[in-house]
């Protein structure tokens, strides 16, 4: 009997063992691949001699998001930016100048815990933000949806989809996207046992099942975070009218540069026809 029971003691301690190892590396996982935040806004608008106004959104549980609008024209659609897991809107200023440039107004914010806005990100967290600055676009700045549409990159992908699944809008533009984050944990660490306690979901390939706007799927073809293959299974559960955008040479954050004036072009494309302007 002594023996069986040091045995089962033993194989407890294994088990907490690996469990505890599993734990810490969902931790990690969270931490590369989901949160990444930087409090210092370093750049503005302006410093890409941009107007914009700046915006405080409360959400409906009592977070504080801080947010640019910068506007094209009084009748130029708007393009909600959800944008990745590191850094912050100031880290985006050059995407937002291209696409003021290109006849498209910018509404971008960060997350809760990003920036300026106040408290800790969490994945259900970054939904009611996302619908939170929706509302506020639709409300209080009065931009009808159909004048509206939902982008996001990598991260941002997700909530846009998730977003996009609940509300009206008049299209939709996942850049870089994930299919969700386990099969992410998959691809780059696929021998050890965390992948399965992942803590955050963003399954992006079941959410965009839910999305009736038309659909822009962007992907670089030398992204090594997260490969072409995924944009590809993303787009293909996608219920359409959709389309898929393969720029070639691009990796994971440098789609607009790579892509130059043919991206713009594209994303400009997109927009103003699925909101119904000319150009």
């Amino acid at each position: 009997m002594g023996g069986w029971w040091f045995k089962g003691v033993v194989l407890v301690l294994a088990l907490a063992v690996v469990t505890w190892v599993a734990w810490n590396f969902s931790t990690v996982v969270d931490r590369v691949f989901v949160f990444y935040p930087d409090r210092r806004v370093v750049f503005t608008p302006a410093q890409a001699g941009l107007d914009y106004q700046d915006l405080w959104i409360e959400t409906t549980d009592g977070e504080r998001l801080h947010g640019w609008l910068v506007k094209a024209a009084s009748h130029a659609p708007l393009f909600l930016f959800f944008h990745g897991n590191a850094g912050n809107i100031g880290d985006r200023v050059e995407n937002v100048a291209l696409l003021v440039r290109a006849g498209i107004s910018v509404l971008i914010f960060d997350y809760r815990g990003y920036g300026r806005s106040s408290g800790k990100p969490t994945e259900e967290g970054v939904y009611l933000d996302g619908r939170t600055v929706y509302d506020y676009a639709v409300g209080s700045l009065a931009y009808r949806p159909r004048d509206v549409v939902l982008f996001g990159r990598s991260l941002g992908a997700a909530v846009a989809a998730h977003l996009a699944s609940r509300v009206e809008v008049a299209g939709v533009i996942l850049e870089s996207a994930f299919t969700n984050l386990k099969d992410l944990a998959w691809i780059h660490y696929p021998f050890i046992p965390g992948k399965f306690l992942v803590k955050r979901k963003f399954n992006v390939v079941e959410m965009v099942k839910k999305v009736k706007a038309p659909l822009l799927v962007i992907h670089g073809d030398r992204d090594s975070l997260v490969p072409l293959r995924m944009g590809e299974r993303v787009y293909k559960q996608a219920p359409g009218p959709k389309e898929f955008y393969v720029i070639p040479g691009a990796g994971h954050n440098d789609t607009e540069l790579v892509g130059g004036e043919t991206y713009i072009r594209r994303l400009r494309s997109f927009v103003y026809r699925v909101t119904g302007r000319e150009g």
